[in-house]
């Protein structure tokens, strides 16, 4: 097993933030632009069982969050999971975790700049991707601290639109309860599946465990911030599903391919749907405020370890943030965005996250009691769920995130077959 922290003379992260900024940052990735999008597609696989599939889906993410807040107090490290898995269960699946992160949520990152550009002036989607992508990295660049303040104006109006939607929802006259009954449509895998779907608006948890070099008494801090910052969301995604339902009902809903702002205009109150995109793309920004720090954290622990190139592990001696990481990552995802519209082809990131967290749990499982492993039904909880939840994704999805991985295992066995030659 190796050490966890910085590799020699590669510097360490300067930890600055509490459980207020580091719940903020977990919001501000799991109340993102997916809630704003995600029910129609997870109503069109449930029907009437939507709510069921929002439950299971907030199950299996407790479950994660739980084995992620116990690993990131004993491992207070960045990498979240890449350095779990290399330390409990190996080098080759702490490798494949991160493979899956940062491959899968890069491509994420693109797909979210594209999502802010379509929202905030669609004729030049690609151009204020870009953009954002420069003024978001640029933030990171000066400190973590300046992007944790933004997070928190961010959630804050972002939650703002939210409360506006609920309301207007279920004082309107045409709410009615009946439609939240669950009724004789919903089949198992359409109910997986639309958890699979609900599930990844939960996973932004894992930004906090994978800024864990830079919490302040990890210990105390990680433990509380992801409880709290996933039971804020539950709630959050619990009263949005039951006012948009009220209203549109789960075959309306099932066909919008914008929810909350149909939702607003079939409760009578139209003005609103100017909002509702307005907070659609500050959301999008919050999500790629977090995905970006989360891919250069990663980036920076394999590159401390050389699973990647050993130069992404510097830190800046003035900002103290993996400055080289955060300028790789926000180029490649600049690129993407002003050159390929990646919202449509990125079922591979889903498969990757859930393949991330299931890595997690695996880690989890094989603490002993003295270093906080939670109850042995956790993490066998979170391990089942993300396998099923996996693999009942849509075909494409799983076909792509398994030749993903593939390619991942390629990459590995290459950099072993390479180290060892030259090691004779």
């Amino acid at each position: 097993m190796t050490t966890v922290g910085a590799s020699a003379g590669s510097g360490d992260l300067k930890r600055r933030l509490g459980v207020f900024d580091a719940v903020m940052i977990g919001l501000g990735s799991m109340i993102g632009a997916g809630i704003f999008a995600a029910f129609g597609p997870a109503a069109g696989a449930a029907g009437s069982g939507l709510l069921v599939a929002l439950t299971l889906a907030a199950l299996v993410a407790y479950c994660n969050a739980t084995s992620s807040a116990r690993l990131a107090a004993r491992y207070p490290a960045s990498g979240g999971t890449y350095v779990y898995g290399r330390e409990r269960l190996g080098d080759f699946w702490g490798y494949l975790a991160g493979w899956a992160f940062v491959v899968g949520k890069t491509a994420s990152c693109a797909a979210m700049a594209l999502t802010v550009g379509s929202y905030a002036w669609p004729g030049q989607a690609h151009a204020v991707a870009v953009a954002a992508v420069v003024v978001l990295t640029a933030l990171n660049y000066g400190g973590v601290q300046k992007s944790a303040w933004l997070t928190r104006v961010i959630v804050a109006l972002v939650l703002a639109v939210l409360v506006a939607v609920v309301t207007a929802c279920l004082t309107s006259g045409t709410a009615d309860t009946a439609r939240l009954d669950a009724g004789a449509d919903p089949t198992l895998g359409g109910t997986l599946r639309a958890a699979g779907l609900l599930f990844f608006a939960f996973a932004g948890y894992a930004r906090i465990a994978t800024l864990g070099e830079e919490v302040r008494d990890p210990a105390r801090t990680i433990p509380r911030a992801i409880p709290l910052a996933l039971g804020i969301t539950l709630v959050v995604y619990a009263a949005v599903a039951v006012g948009v339902l009220a209203v549109l009902g789960p075959d309306r809903l099932a066909h919008s391919a914008a929810p909350l702002a149909d939702a607003v205009r079939a409760a009578g109150v139209p003005g609103l749907v100017p909002v509702v995109r307005g907070g659609a793309a500050v959301a999008a920004l919050g999500s790629l405020l977090a995905l970006i720090l989360g891919v250069s954290r990663t980036t920076l622990a394999m590159a401390r370890d050389r699973h990647l190139p050993h130069a992404l592990a510097a830190v800046h001696p003035r900002f103290q943030v993996p400055h080289r990481a955060e300028l790789v990552v926000g180029v490649v995802v600049a690129v993407l965005a002003a050159s390929v519209d990646v919202r449509g082809a990125i079922g591979f990131s889903s498969f990757g996250v859930l393949a991330y967290y299931a890595v997690a749990n695996a880690a989890a499982w094989t603490l002993p009691p003295g270093e906080g492993r939670p109850p042995r039904l956790v993490p066998a909880v979170g391990l089942s769920g993300c396998v099923a939840l996996a693999f009942a994704l849509p075909v494409t999805a799983v076909v792509s995130g398994a030749a993903v991985l593939v390619l991942g295992v390629g990459v590995y066995g290459l950099r072993k077959i390479r180290a060892a030659g030259s090691a004779r």
